[in-house]
């Protein structure tokens, strides 16, 4: 098999199958990068394999009565010779959003998080590292664009499917993203973001809602 074959069997393995089998059939595809992703962030020139990745829709199911939005890519193992299942592939992870609806804002911020966390896995954020659990990322405006309270997101553990996942070209993580309150966000940085899961349960939580008011 040459490097192109097992490259490529990964990338079908993980959304043809394993995202098919945890999540149910997507609703159309996927939806790319684009350059104007990475505009906002003004790290220079934009790699064109980065405009490969993107976020699969997966709508309702008999499972699950919400939207998962599931990001493509950044298990891809670009910089690999040959592949390795004992070690990470690429960067080692996909994120996911949960919400009650298809809401374009969902699209819009988990492709922003996507080239976010690319620029940080290539360096273009020089002593930064990836995003991980815990980690609190502001949006500096309202989640949907109106007048939500939720101005935040967090990097929470995934809920009601694995953690990681198995690749031909190595393992993955998924990390799950749940919007949070300024006050929360601020409760989350003093106390860790344990205690903040445990008020956010009665809400719904994983799913975001942009509607809820602020637990703390």
């Amino acid at each position: 098999m040459t490097s192109q074959d097992w490259f490529e069997n990964a990338w079908t393995v993980r959304e043809e199958q394993i995202y098919r089998d945890l999540f149910g059939p997507d609703s159309g595809g996927i939806y790319p990068l684009d350059r104007k992703a990475f505009e906002p962030f003004g790290k220079g020139e934009v790699d064109p394999r980065w405009l490969t990745h993107g976020v699969c829709k997966f709508p309702p199911n008999g499972q699950r009565t919400t939207w998962l939005y599931v990001t493509s890519g950044l298990s891809n193992a670009w910089n690999d010779k040959e592949p390795d299942p004992n070690d990470w592939s690429g960067l080692g992870c996909e994120l996911v959003l949960e919400t009650a609806a298809d809401f374009p804002w969902a699209l819009f911020h988990l492709r922003r998080l996507l080239a976010f966390q690319i620029l940080l896995g290539w360096g273009r954020y020089e002593g930064k590292e990836l995003l991980s659990i815990g980690d609190r990322i502001p949006l500096r405006h309202p989640i949907d664009g109106a007048d939500s309270l939720l101005t935040w997101l967090l990097v929470v553990p995934p809920f009601g499917y694995p953690a990681e996942f198995q690749l031909p070209s190595g393992r993955a993580a998924f990390l799950h993203i749940v919007g949070i309150t300024e006050t929360e966000a601020a409760f989350a940085r003093d106390s860790e973001y344990f205690p903040l899961l445990a008020k956010l349960s009665p809400t719904g939580y994983p799913t975001t809602i942009p509607t809820r008011l602020s637990v703390v």
